[in-house]
């Protein structure tokens, strides 16, 4: 009988652990496309040098996340980052620029 507790302990605790690097992911890729777009629109405004799209592809992979796609108009800018947890691919989209007026 604790041997089948056990073993049915262990095969929950094995199924929710890749659950949990997926969701542990999907932090640290939110986090990533955060910084990923506001480095961008710092460029973007003029604050720091260098394009735009190529600042977010830096602070992306900083934060080990791939840039998938960055869109630039005006000083708005939206970058899609993506990185791979326990076989899933986990992408994360932010927009960053000016406060409206």
């Amino acid at each position: 009988m604790a041997v089948a507790v056990v073993a049915g302990a262990l095969v929950t605790l094995s199924a929710l652990a890749p659950l949990s690097l997926v969701l542990q992911a999907k932090a640290v890729t939110a986090g990533a496309a955060d910084a990923a777009a506001l480095a961008a629109a710092d460029a973007a405004a003029g604050i720091v040098s260098g394009p735009p799209c190529d600042r977010a592809g830096e602070v992306a992979a900083a934060n080990r996340a791939a840039l998938r796609a960055c869109q630039v108009d005006g000083a708005i800018v939206t970058v899609r980052v993506a990185m791979t947890a326990a076989g899933f691919d986990v992408g994360a989209t932010a927009t960053a620029g000016p406060a409206p007026r």
